[in-house]
């Protein structure tokens, strides 16, 4: 018996129901990777943009680095004097607590960076007769001497140049707190542009062969660098 045309309209909706549920997971899939795809090239241009300024400067200073011995630098030394106010010099005047490691008395601190224009802070190292602080700055250094019995003051400050100075930088050799937090700042932006990049190529890897191949060669090229020729 032919079927009814109420029974053909039911099976042809059947179909098209079958057809949805199957194309839905499919959506669904192409929906999360664009997603996450957004999201990847989301992260990635924003860390990038927030690494390149700093990416400059550590590659610039990891090639100068390397060639240090080759870079030639002259040291400026300046050496100064100045004579503490009498006000002061009940401040550092001589006692029993000789060999001491303290700060300089705030009011003393203050003189001398008003007249040195140095930052007279950290711990100085006291002997029975001189105060002796250290001053170490990125691409130089420098101290300040006191002595405790007449408040004469010597202070010395060596330059390196320009080079040296952005060497330490990369370094983060005397450079304080603050650019402490910014290397480490900077190395998780790094972190997150690297770890982007890398779901990135994941993502794209099927479309272009040659992803894995050039990825590995990242890998094997220091690897037989470090094994072979690092003595």
């Amino acid at each position: 018996m032919p079927d009814s045309p109420t029974s053909l309209n039911i099976r042809s909706t059947d179909r098209k129901t079958d057809g949805r549920a199957a194309g839905k997971p499919a959506r669904s899939r192409k929906s999360a990777r664009a997603f996450w795809l957004k999201q990847l090239h989301t992260w990635h241009w924003m860390s990038s943009a927030i690494c390149l300024i700093g990416l400059l400067l550590f590659t610039i200073t990891g090639i100068t680095l390397n060639h240090a011995a080759e870079i030639e630098a002259e040291p400026v030394t300046t050496e100064r004097t100045a004579q503490l106010p009498d006000g002061l010099l009940p401040a550092i005047a001589p006692d029993e607590a000789a060999d001491a490691k303290k700060p300089l008395p705030a009011a003393v601190a203050s003189w001398l960076g008003k007249e040195l224009d140095v930052p007279a802070t950290g711990i100085a190292e006291w002997s029975a007769d001189e105060i002796y602080l250290a001053l170490p700055r990125p691409g130089g250094d420098g101290w300040i001497a006191i002595d405790r019995a007449t408040g004469g003051v010597t202070a010395e400050e060596t330059s390196r140049g320009a080079i040296a100075w952005l060497n330490d930088l990369h370094k983060g050799r005397n450079s304080g707190t603050a650019w402490k937090w910014f290397i480490d700042i900077f190395a998780g932006a790094c972190l997150i542009f690297a770890l982007t990049g890398l779901f990135l190529l994941q993502l794209h890897a099927p479309k272009r062969p040659s992803t894995w191949p050039i990825v590995g060669l990242g890998l094997v090229i220091p690897a037989i660098l470090a094994v072979y020729f690092i003595h």
